[in-house]
């Protein structure tokens, strides 16, 4: 095996196979259009939410910065992994280059350890808007926004950084077919020929503390929300309250749903057809419904839209 790892790194695969759904190639038609469909939809969504928070006014409290970024961390999704899908499935060689494979799954993982992170951020933003509304202007600066965004991008390529290490360094032994439909971590792992008992228990501790350690935080800042709000004595006042928080807590609940269940397995009861599948979930339909989420249940953004769109509307009738 010492000499699989030596000539590993002088002689790696050239290309791996991406399986998709080729044993169903029935299927093959559906899912591109509603690929392609979903992939439009979150390019103007995500879009759309990044250019309002960053040209309206009224759109500039901390809780818009988190959601730009936000946006622009699904608008990287998307493309990261949909583009090379519908190339496989639209042609008969369902093939990514190893350097191709190695790009996807480095910035998949530091795109899904900065989302974790930043979500919390996020949760921390509407804690301190309904527990401490007086002083919400002077806790939450811009200067801590940056800060927490910046931790979130940087803990999110360290997450990643020591994932890639670890995975380039594992022999495939002529194995060159992935089960799924883009290149991952966990696809990537169960593919080698080697001992890969180190890969994933560091798999295992980065994915708990980067899911389980920003949920806890989350859902702790959402138990004095709640204290808090059931507080408050109008109904109106209670109702709007959780209305800022509900659109938060659905978009927690789509990401980090998956997330535990394809990493927070053991690796023997690991599954690549079901993983491949929920890959695809938050790959896609996540960072499609985030923007939607979000607009439908927002006044403020609702808003925005609809000035931005009047803007450019009398822009155009000139």
């Amino acid at each position: 095996m010492s000499s699989d790892n030596q000539s590993y790194f002088w002689d790696p695969p050239k290309d791996f196979i991406l399986l998709g759904i080729s044993d169903r190639p029935w299927l093959e038609l559906p899912l591109f259009v509603v690929l392609l469909v979903s992939y439009v939809l979150a390019m103007l969504g995500n879009i759309s939410i990044i250019t309002v928070s960053q040209l309206d006014p009224q759109l500039q409290s901390p809780m818009y910065i988190f959601l730009s970024h936000l946006s622009f961390l699904d608008l990287c999704y998307t493309t990261t992994t949909v583009p090379q899908m519908l190339v496989n499935m639209g042609s008969s060689q369902k093939t990514i280059s190893y350097g191709g494979c190695t790009v996807q799954y480095t910035i998949f993982h530091w795109l899904g350890g900065t989302e974790c992170i930043l979500l919390a951020a996020m949760a921390l933003d509407r804690y301190v808007a309904i527990c401490e509304p007086l002083r919400y202007a002077i806790i939450m600066h811009r200067l801590l926004c940056q800060q927490l965004v910046a931790m979130a991008w940087l803990s999110g390529f360290g997450n990643s950084l020591v994932q890639v290490i670890l995975t380039v360094q594992l022999p495939f032994c002529g194995q060159q077919v992935l089960n799924n439909f883009f290149c991952e971590v966990p696809a990537m792992i169960k593919l080698s020929c080697a001992d890969t008992t180190v890969n994933d228990v560091t798999l295992a501790g980065l994915v708990s503390f980067f899911v389980l350690v920003p949920l806890a935080l989350i859902l702790l800042s959402y138990g004095f929300i709640a204290r808090a709000v059931l507080r408050i004595q109008s109904s109106r006042g209670r109702h709007k309250a959780f209305g800022t928080c509900s659109s938060h807590l659905l978009v927690v609940s789509l990401f980090y749903l998956p997330a535990i269940y394809m990493y927070l397995q053991p690796p023997s009861s690991y599954s690549q057809e079901q993983g491949k599948f929920i890959s695809l979930f938050y790959s896609i339909v996540t960072p499609t419904l985030n923007p939607f989420i979000y607009t439908l249940r927002n006044k403020d953004v609702k808003g925005a839209l609809r000035r931005l769109l009047a803007r450019i509307g009398r822009l155009c009738g000139r």
